[in-house]
């Protein structure tokens, strides 16, 4: 359970190699912090990463766990064996998603309901196992990396940004359904961050940085926050965009 200041002392993160995911958990250990688990698919990565995390919280328990976003049948397994392992859930954190290129995705179906497999169907299994944890325990919550993509799917990246829209629109399901049991579904709709997966990308207007979105959680998580925008004009931009007609929408250099 969260410590009195409010502070996780277990964090669970699912994508444990994602740089969004892993400037959260370290945004957020400390001294209070009892273990993290990091799930992830790359073990080398994976131990990377814990031996990052063990500098920055040397007195917290650091766990891989090996998982795959795709395997719905093993999603339960994971979340009980990491209750099991380091007790009550605090926080989970689900920070798993590809990109892909827009172009090659068209041309290859398989490889498009791939990415819908691992964006949006692998949430469900993810999240729902992770409700059902959560629920039992009364207390804790999910937070959910989602992304403005899915606010109104461009044509530039709608393979993308509808698997994201799904995961949203699901999560937001998901969060009502936990009210009154103790608890609770943090969504995160970032813009473009500069991170690995948009390296070489064209920047986006009001782009941010891993850190900046883990700022952001750390104070959406204090106040109690559902949805979190960042950086939070985006949240006034899309107000805007997602009423624009058709016509000017499909011209807009997005």
């Amino acid at each position: 359970m969260d410590n009195a200041l409010g502070a996780p002392q277990t964090i669970l993160l699912l994508g444990g190699t994602s740089e969004i995911g892993l400037a959260i958990v370290t945004r957020l250990v400390g001294p209070h912090t009892r273990a993290v688990t990091l799930a992830c698919r790359d073990r080398g990565t994976g131990e990377q990463a814990a031996a990052a995390l063990t500098l920055t919280c040397p007195d917290a328990r650091i766990i891989l766990s090996e998982f795959d976003a795709t395997a719905h049948d093993r999603h339960q397994e994971l979340i009980d064996q990491a209750a099991s392992e380091m007790g009550d859930l605090d926080l989970v954190i689900l920070a798993v998603g590809q990109l892909g290129d827009q172009t090659a995705l068209e041309c290859d179906p398989v490889a498009a309901a791939a990415l819908w497999d691992t964006n949006a169907t692998g949430a469900v299994s993810l999240g729902l196992a992770t409700a059902a944890r959560l629920r039992a325990q009364a207390h804790g919550t999910l937070v959910v990396l989602s992304s403005v993509a899915g606010e109104r799917v461009r044509r530039s990246n709608f393979i993308y940004g509808s698997s994201k829209a799904a995961m949203d629109a699901f999560s937001q399901g998901l969060a009502d359904s936990l009210i009154g049991t103790g608890a609770r579904v943090l969504i995160v709709r970032p813009g473009f961050v500069h991170t690995r997966m948009t390296a070489g990308m064209k920047p986006a207007p009001l782009a941010a940085t891993s850190e900046a979105v883990a700022e952001a959680v750390a104070k959406g998580l204090r106040s109690g926050s559902r949805t979190i925008w960042v950086p939070g004009p985006l949240r006034f931009v899309f107000m805007v965009l997602r009423h624009l007609p058709g016509p000017i929408w499909r011209r807009l250099p997005l």
